[in-house]
């Protein structure tokens, strides 16, 4: 049995990592769920207060990069409010009008037309936007994916 429950806990791990490509599946939940999984059938006694902390530091990090990478590509290449919220609407939406391209495609488009409808700004003007908000989800899933890594590295230490 104890097969069947590292593959339920990786398959919980492989999850979360697809939430950096579909951002609608919540990534973290999925890792904190193989953490409790892994609680329920081997005990609670594996995890330390600290273990809870640290997960705890990682998570908060995971919400600020998730934000921060966004603004920040979108500010750098001197996009509004409005591109923001143009490439978040556009990541959340294009995976599903676009599967695959679509994780790409929809935050570049999201704040190229924010930009366009918005605040009337010009086409090239706006490719630039759209090309820093593209810039900043790719920073910053590659940056989340390293966090998450960092996560399960630690759980795995704690636990084995």
């Amino acid at each position: 049995m104890d097969i069947v429950y590292w593959l339920i806990i990786i398959a919980l791990f492989i999850i979360a990592f697809i939430g950096l490509v579909y951002p609608v599946i919540p990534s973290v939940l999925f890792l904190i769920a193989g953490f409790l999984v892994y609680g329920l059938i081997y005990g609670f006694d594996h995890y330390s207060w600290v273990f809870w902390v640290v997960q705890g530091i990682f998570f908060a990090l995971l919400m600020v990069v998730d934000y921060a990478a966004n603004l920040f590509g979108v500010k750098k290449f001197g996009g509004s409010k409005a591109a923001i919220w143009g490439s978040t609407i556009g990541l959340l939406i294009g995976p599903f009008v676009i599967p695959v391209a679509g994780i790409i495609l929809g935050p570049f488009l999201g704040a190229i037309i924010a930009e366009i409808l918005v605040h009337k700004k010009d086409f090239k003007t706006s490719l630039k936007i759209g090309i820093g908000s593209l810039l900043g989800f790719l920073s910053g899933t590659i940056a989340k994916g390293l966090i998450q890594l960092a996560m399960i590295i630690y759980f795995l230490f704690e636990v084995l």
